[in-house]
């Protein structure tokens, strides 16, 4: 038998062991996430991962690399996108990395205290080998967390546009698109396209763009309304624009914005008064 296959049988006997002194260990006043969770499901369920982890890392010493990696892939994706550490500062987890870490090396240590016919160089390659891919595999679970944290903000961010730039069919062919709050680069390229696609599908005539929840007018604001506009028109759609608000209206005029080929009318029931009447 090979001295890597002995530390691997003495290792994987001592995988539940690694787990228990690693929670126990825990500070639990200086933590916070999943670590300093009270919750027994919780807590069962990272001692699981912990475990999960010490049964694929022990066979670092008896598989080819490619193969090892590609055997951490699913614990690495599942930790990665797991609730409860999406929920833990980062930092905490990659201190635990370390941790777990400094754990095989003591170990290690141990090992070769009571091992016989082994040379302080081959302990020596092992730890150095154990440093490395501990540093291969914070590296990956970093990016993964990092890009499936990405991933949800910009599902939150869609479903917040989404619902912040809702087309409110009022009556058949009238419509109404309030707008509240800041409106970035990005958001008036949503509000652009959103507003198109549903005034299409909604079989839009008569359009009221309520802007009395916009904090700020500037240049750039005033001109993504006034290109939304001009595409409404070109798609059969007139616009009326509400809400335009006193201290709106004083910048709009320092800045040289000029609302004077626009529809527009002081307050959103005088506009939907005037949209009905008409029609």
């Amino acid at each position: 038998m090979t001295p890597e296959q002995k530390l691997y049988d003495y290792l994987v006997n001592n995988t539940w062991d690694l787990t228990e002194a690693w929670y126990a260990a825990l500070d639990k006043n200086s933590t916070s996430g999943v670590y300093a969770s009270n919750d027994p499901k919780v807590i069962q369920t990272i001692k699981e991962q912990n475990h999960g982890f010490h049964e694929r890392f022990c066979k670092l010493f008896i598989e080819d690399e490619e193969v090892f990696v590609k055997h951490f892939e699913e614990w690495v994706l599942e930790i990665a996108r797991d609730p409860e550490h999406l929920n833990t500062p980062l930092h905490h987890i990659l201190q635990e990395f370390f941790n777990t870490q400094q754990q095989y090396i003591e170990l290690l240590f141990k090992y070769e205290r009571q091992a016989e016919d082994l040379s302080h160089e081959t302990v020596q390659k092992w730890i150095a080998s154990v440093t490395k891919m501990f540093g291969k595999l914070m590296t990956w679970f970093t990016e993964e967390h990092h890009n499936y944290s990405l991933s949800k903000l910009r599902a939150q961010q869609e479903m917040i546009n989404e619902l912040s730039t809702p087309v409110i069919s009022l009556s058949n062919g009238v419509a109404l698109l309030p707008l509240v709050g800041d409106i970035d680069t990005n958001r008036a390229k949503y509000i652009f396209e959103n507003a198109l696609s549903q005034c299409t599908q909604k079989r839009v005539h008569s359009l009221l763009i309520d802007i009395s929840g916009v904090a700020i007018i500037d240049t750039m604001v005033a001109q993504q309304i006034f290109q939304l506009i001009e595409a409404l028109r070109l798609l059969g759609v007139e616009s009326t624009l509400s809400g335009i608000r006193p201290e709106i209206a004083q910048t709009a005029v320092q800045l040289g914005i000029s609302f004077q080929d626009v529809n527009t009318i002081s307050t959103i029931e005088r506009a939907v008064q005037r949209l009905f009447t008409e029609k």
